[in-house]
């Protein structure tokens, strides 16, 4: 199975559509769902008989169905059907650079899923490795996703560019977060920008260290850090929080270890609260991360004990007062609707705090970090569902 499991996904959805009405899609009797499974079953000779006296306009309705977010030419290009493609194209006339009602080429679809063939053919007659979808990406951030370095390199052979931003970042932010190592390598072997700054992610080291947040194991994040550093990244960016920072939150030891050998100052406070690394450490109750962050960091002039266990205890008085439970709901819904004005007035900075702030003191098992918490405010506020269904 590939990495991003479409052909399952296919599947189900296929096998729900023929068992009930679905989603409006057409009938399974229908000329055009006759067509995508054709197009996605490698049946070269129904597609011709479906389109066998059709003019462009008429070819055009034969595929303006979407499952999975494709088309019938983008969902052959994501299972790597080469027939299937060179079908479409050489004989029945489809413009190798159309894209599925979100806008998805067959080119990033074959990239999504690295189907080599396919996106070699589809490079080899004319597709654009820069036509974006309609939230913006490109075949080389759908190669960035699933760790295809080959296809991410041959996308660069022949024109993609390599810096190229949306909503979410350039390739090598979503190659970062998603701890995409081996296409780290060659981004940065084509000169991709180790410094660039995306709305949501920050920087690329943000975004490395930002994955272990949705399950990216520590050693991983680590190894993306490192190619980073090495390729130049500031480790004492503040866009939107220095690394060390980060880390710090997210209690990452082996990268906190790293990033102090590597020259990040461990003076430079939260952007939002204030706090050093050090103090985020404690109160955190991580000894360890207090001990390694202690020798380089000045004294804290409102911390009279300056030792790591007055650090320790000074952080502990500040959370021994228990808070009314009526008194923190009332916080909630007022950090809420802070965080909502934030929203409203545009202030992503501002009401990822507010987000942020609600995740620590929810009860549940949720934590909304600063960078997804920016992410969310910025979603509300386009009303961008594509991106969701893309899942990129």
């Amino acid at each position: 199975m590939n990495g991003s499991g479409f052909d399952m996904r296919l599947g189900i959805e296929s096998a729900l559509r023929r068992a009930l009405p679905y989603g409006g899609l057409p009938g399974n009797d229908s000329p055009q769902t006759a067509f995508f499974d054709a197009a996605t079953g490698g049946d070269l000779r129904r597609l011709r008989e479906l389109a066998s006296g059709k003019d462009a306009e008429e070819k055009a309705w034969l595929a303006d169905v979407s499952i999975q977010g494709v088309g019938p030419f983008q969902a052959a290009a994501r299972l790597g059907k080469v027939d299937v493609c060179r079908c479409l194209v050489e004989e029945l006339g489809f413009d190798i650079n159309a894209g599925s009602k979100i806008g998805v080429t067959a080119l990033a679809a074959a990239a999504l899923d690295g189907k080599m063939a396919v996106v070699r053919y589809l490079l080899d007659n004319g597709a654009d490795p820069n036509k974006k979808d309609d939230a913006g990406s490109v075949p080389l951030h759908c190669a960035a996703k699933f760790g295809h370095h080959e296809a991410a390199r041959l996308l660069l052979s022949r024109g993609a560019s390599v810096d190229i931003a949306y909503f979410h970042g350039t390739p090598l932010h979503i190659a970062a977060y998603y701890g995409k190592a081996s296409v780290m390598k060659v981004l940065l072997e084509h000169h991709a920008d180790p410094n660039k700054v995306s709305e949501v992610l920050g920087t690329p080291l943000i975004a490395a260290l930002s994955g272990t947040s949705e399950g990216l194991p520590e050693s991983i994040s680590l190894k993306c850090v490192k190619l980073l550093v090495e390729a130049g990244a500031d480790v004492n960016s503040t866009n939107p929080d220095t690394a060390l920072v980060v880390v710090t939150t997210y209690g990452l030891t082996d990268c906190i270890k790293y990033l102090l050998k590597a020259g990040a100052d461990p003076n430079i406070p939260n952007s939002h609260c204030g706090a050093m690394p050090i103090q985020i450490a404690a109160s955190c109750g991580r000894r360890k991360h207090v001990e390694l962050l202690f020798p380089l960091t000045s004294p804290i002039r409102t911390i009279s004990n300056w030792t790591v266990d007055g650090i320790l205890a000074n952080a502990k008085s500040k959370h021994s007062k228990p808070r009314d439970e009526e008194d923190d709901g009332n916080t909630k819904i007022q950090l809420k609707l802070c965080g909502e004005e934030a929203v409203k007035r545009k202030d992503y900075r501002g009401a990822s705090m507010f987000y942020t702030e609600i995740g620590r003191k929810t009860t549940k098992n949720v934590y909304l970090d600063a960078n997804f918490a920016r992410f969310i405010c910025m979603e509300r506020l386009k009303g961008n569902l594509l991106l969701l269904r893309y899942r990129i």
